[in-house]
């Protein structure tokens, strides 16, 4: 049917007029349509190049509109926290509620089956089977839709399945021997580590691994078979390194690791016995090595949190200490020695892998880290290797020996990690010493004791010189606390002479009574005055040497000290000696005591180090702060 041509201009004009009308109100209502799509009516409803439009088109052209949204498109609002909770509850929540729900309900109608035997064993598996590989496969509709989360769910639940079907079918049933539920378990591994790579989830290699160590546990029965059991966690162990070279799937290093920790610890107090030790200690080792080089080859993610930037550094550390602890369990009972070579063997390779994390610069944050933690630990091993191998006294000497070297090293490399590692070794060698060691001599002066001692306070002066160059604030403090340290451990040491000469004194036998008779040949009390006339005179001696020192020095650090252990003296002099020692050891205390102190007091008052100009010259710049 024709349409006359004044009836059409009539509902073109009346379709415009519609269309401006509905612009308005969305432009009022300020919804804002999808951009670059233009109004189809606006479009449709030019009016065509004939007579009765020219009246429309001499008016002023109104601008064209911008593009609609659809009538059926809501106007959106700002996100708001309880929708998101909702959406939250909506698409997981009930998700994983509603699989579990799904799973509990055909477990329910199996198990009814399986009361009454309606399904025999090999129906039974052949369902499992079935029924894992079918969600597998319906799950990946979901994915391809947009619903991954769903289709993961659905993975995990398919995988499950499989791998208890498996376990059903060799554990429960017998319906198959362990070598193809091995098998048949391995190819589940391989295919969901297939399909993580496929469609790069993180989350898939993490279901793979899951089964991966789970199967020996599954097909686990009862009996020793090491050497299967540590080459398949080793197989799985480079599988993982394998996956972490490609994808930035760090965490996954974690699950391998404490995967491999629970096997090894499982077998370990199950079935291990000395005549296994080379085997065992080689396996440990493989374990070891995979997870000392996966920081030099895994990949780093672009983004992520610190906690997980951290695996690498905290899986070394873990590693390294599990390792030698192993280690340590299963050869200290057979030579005590070679533990401590190995620990020395560990410290090397923890330099060397400290020199190729430095060299390879893996990434910017994580490089300085494993850099300074292999260090660590390979000075860590070098200090715990000293006792193992060391006793008694030499373990001192060589923590000792330990620090000085470490304190070169920092300073020909200027390493404040080292300066920190030189200390602490000075600090456990000085805590032995004062704390542990005890001694037993047999001549005066030229003994282990002194020579332990000397070593220390050489560390210690050197400490106190690499300090005192560095001209800065914690500079300082150390060398005070180092020199205040030399001279204490110097003192103690001429203490102990003094008392361990005494002690002799009192030890020798006493004529005219039987050599086996513990006796003494002089008066208990004439000794005892006579050790601690001594101890003062001995204090005495250090604090004017100190004090000479401290002069020809010019430092008033070391004078402090002197006037310090100087005033002890005079304590010990005036309070103890009065008391307890005879008149003639009292006289010469008080006379050598006064003839130091009026020596000391002439010295500062004849101001030979013009400490008064000092003091006026300060005074002058502090009331004149132009003075220069």
């Amino acid at each position: 049917m024709d349409i006359p041509q004044n009836d059409l201009e009539a509902l073109r004009k009346i379709l415009a007029d519609l269309t401006a009308r509905v612009y308005r109100i969305e432009h009022k209502l300020g919804m804002e349509a999808e951009s670059g799509e233009q109004p189809r009516a606006a479009v449709a409803v030019q009016p065509a190049p004939v007579r009765s439009s020219a009246t429309i088109s001499q008016g002023p052209a109104p601008p064209p509109p911008p593009p609609r949204v659809p009538t059926h498109v809501k106007p959106t609002f700002p996100a708001d926290s309880g929708i998101d909770l909702e959406s939250r509850i909506g698409s997981h929540w009930l998700n994983r509620i509603g699989i579990a729900a799904l799973l509990i309900g055909v477990s329910y109608f199996l198990k009814f089956a399986f009361d009454n035997n309606w399904i025999g064993p090999a129906g039974r598996v052949t369902i499992g089977i079935l029924a894992g590989i079918s969600v597998v496969v319906w799950s990946e509709r979901f994915r391809a839709r947009g619903y991954k989360a769903f289709s993961y769910s659905l993975k995990a639940v398919g995988i499950g399945t499989l791998y208890l079907s498996l376990w059903a079918a060799f554990q429960v049933y017998s319906l198959i021997p362990g070598g193809v539920a091995f098998v048949m378990m391995l190819a589940v591994t391989s295919a969901a580590a297939a399909m993580a790579l496929a469609q790069d989830s993180q989350l898939l290699a993490a279901f793979a691994l899951t089964g991966g160590f789970s199967t020996p546990l599954l097909l686990s029965t009862g009996q020793n078979r090491e050497v299967a059991l540590f080459c398949y966690v080793a197989l799985l162990d480079l599988a993982t390194l394998f996956l972490v070279v490609f994808k930035p799937w760090r965490r996954l290093l974690v699950m391998s690791y404490v995967g491999t920790l629970l096997l090894y610890v499982g077998w370990y107090s199950s079935f291990y016995t000395r005549s296994q030790l080379p085997l065992t200690l080689a396996f440990a080792t493989l374990f070891f090595a995979s997870f000392a080089i996966a920081p030099l080859v895994t990949l780093q993610p672009e983004h992520e949190a610190p906690l997980f930037a951290s695996i690498p550094a905290i899986l070394a550390f873990l590693n390294a200490a599990v390792y030698f602890l192993q280690a340590y369990v299963m050869i200290e009972e057979v030579d005590k020695t070679d533990m401590a070579w190995f620990a020395l063997v560990l410290a090397a390779v923890y330099v060397f892998l400290s020199r190729q994390v430095h060299t390879r610069k893996i990434t910017p944050g994580s490089t300085q880290i494993l850099h300074f933690l292999h260090l660590a630990l390979a000075l860590g091993f070098i200090t715990v290797a000293i006792p193992i191998r060391l006793d008694a006294h030499w373990i001192t000497i060589g923590w000792f020996v330990e620090a000085g070297i470490l304190l070169w090293v920092a300073d020909r490399v200027q390493s404040e990690l080292l300066n920190i590692f030189a200390l602490g070794a000075l600090v456990l060698g000085i805590a032995r010493l004062l704390l542990i060691d005890n001694f037993t001599t047999t001549a005066l002066i030229f003994n282990m004791r002194i020579a332990t001692y000397t070593v220390a306070v050489v560390v210690l002066g050197a400490v106190a010189w690499y300090a005192a160059r560095r001209a800065d604030e914690a500079g300082r403090m150390v060398a005070a606390v180092a020199v205040v340290a030399l001279n204490v451990l110097a003192l103690v040491a001429l203490s102990h002479e003094v008392a361990d000469y005494y002690s002799r004194q009192m030890s020798l036998p006493q004529p005219g009574r039987s050599q086996g008779y513990p006796a003494y040949s002089r008066d208990w009390r004439r000794i005892q005055i006579e050790r601690d006339f001594a101890y003062s005179a001995l204090w005495m001696a250090y604090g004017a040497m100190l004090m000479v020192v401290g002069f020809f020095r010019r430092s008033a650090f070391v004078r402090w000290q002197a006037l310090v252990l100087i005033a002890a003296t005079i304590v010990k002099v005036f309070v103890y000696d009065v008391s307890q020692l005879d008149r003639g050891y009292r006289i010469v205390s008080f006379i050598v005591l006064g003839a130091l102190l009026l020596a000391i007091s002439f010295v500062y008052q004849r101001d030979w180090l013009k400490l008064s100009a000092k003091k006026n010259l300060k005074g002058n710049r502090e009331g004149n702060p132009t003075s220069a």
